[in-house]
């Protein structure tokens, strides 16, 4: 791997057909507009209709390939989840390359989906996982397709508690909850490689994080708290934490936008920047948290994953 990977050193995109959860804003955004840049057919999954068609625009601007369209997609709902899966499946003919599940929310108040799963783990878990399985027949038909999952390094020292892992029997906490669904990225992404490889498909399951990156989301996360003097609080914390430690989000989008799309990638690769503690930096190659990899919780994970959402796994 180049020590100083860009965008700018990415193979051409064209013909290639590419999902981005969460790409009206940070991340999304920028990794929806870098491989648009590059001639891929991007599909914008968007909760927002009013900022998903602003981001669609800002796409469109700077597209070189097939025109980017917008996918309407809660990751809290999982009607909404199922009603995506399908447009993304009719849009692409069952052939999609890439699905980056990158979305998510960060430390919020205690909330429940839709669906009554807590806020955290269903939307950056549970929504991503029934959409990545619905979405498998057409990542089958796509062309060295992968499947890149966003993590974080919150999901160092984190733990999954199976017996409760919606915070019904224990007292919530934003931090521990949010480190928990971070955890589960990693579990499931590397229970997908290993399900993937023992039937021997040519699809990647790959995961990535982003470092420690001015996103914009404690703005978002600081909303969910109904106490004025709480919300301040949260607001000057990040703040002086992105003034003092942050990348910024063309950096931050690397991590994910190499696993996307560099030749060298292997099922189960995990993507982050190379510099002190993995907060910034280049891209490289880091070690998934040693939980990660547990032979148990992955296939329990896998298994309470489908009991929850109702979504058949695949593979199975």
């Amino acid at each position: 791997m180049d020590q100083r990977w860009t965008e700018a050193d990415m193979t051409d995109q064209a013909g290639r057909t590419v999902v981005v959860t969460g790409a009206n804003s940070g991340l999304g955004l920028r990794t929806a507009e870098v491989l648009a840049g590059r001639g891929a057919r991007v599909l914008l999954a968007c909760r927002s209709a009013e900022r998903g068609a602003a981001a669609l625009d800002r796409v469109r601007s700077v597209a070189s390939g097939a025109a980017p369209e917008l996918v309407t997609l809660d990751l809290a709902d999982l009607a909404s989840v199922r009603a995506a899966a399908a447009s993304v499946r009719e849009l692409t003919g069952d052939a999609l390359d890439v699905l980056i599940n990158n979305a998510g929310v960060v430390a919020t108040a205690r909330g429940k989906t839709a669906d009554g799963f807590e806020l955290q783990l269903g939307t950056n878990h549970l929504g991503h996982a029934a959409l990545t399985w619905l979405l498998m027949p057409a990542l089958r038909g796509g062309v060295g397709a992968r499947v890149v999952t966003l993590s974080s390094i919150a999901a160092i020292g984190a733990q999954i508690r199976l017996d409760d892992p919606n915070f019904e029997h224990r007292q919530y906490n934003p931090a521990t909850a949010y480190r928990q669904a971070k955890l589960a990225n990693q579990v499931f992404a590397l229970e997908l490689d290993r399900r993937l490889r023992a039937e021997g498909s040519k699809v990647l399951s790959v995961l990535a994080h982003p470092g420690y990156t001015a996103t914009g989301l404690s703005i978002g996360m600081a909303r969910t708290y109904g106490n004025r003097v709480v919300r301040s609080a949260i607001l000057a914390i990040h703040h002086a934490g992105e003034f003092l430690l942050s990348q910024n989000v063309s950096l931050g989008a690397l991590p994910e936008l190499y696993a996307a799309t560099a030749p060298d990638i292997q099922g189960g690769d995990y993507i982050g920047p190379r510099g002190l503690g993995g907060v910034h930096g280049y891209p490289t190659k880091v070690r998934p948290v040693q939980a990660a990899g547990n032979p148990v919780t992955g296939p329990a994970l896998w298994d309470l994953t489908a009991d929850l959402t109702g979504v058949t796994p695949d593979p199975r």
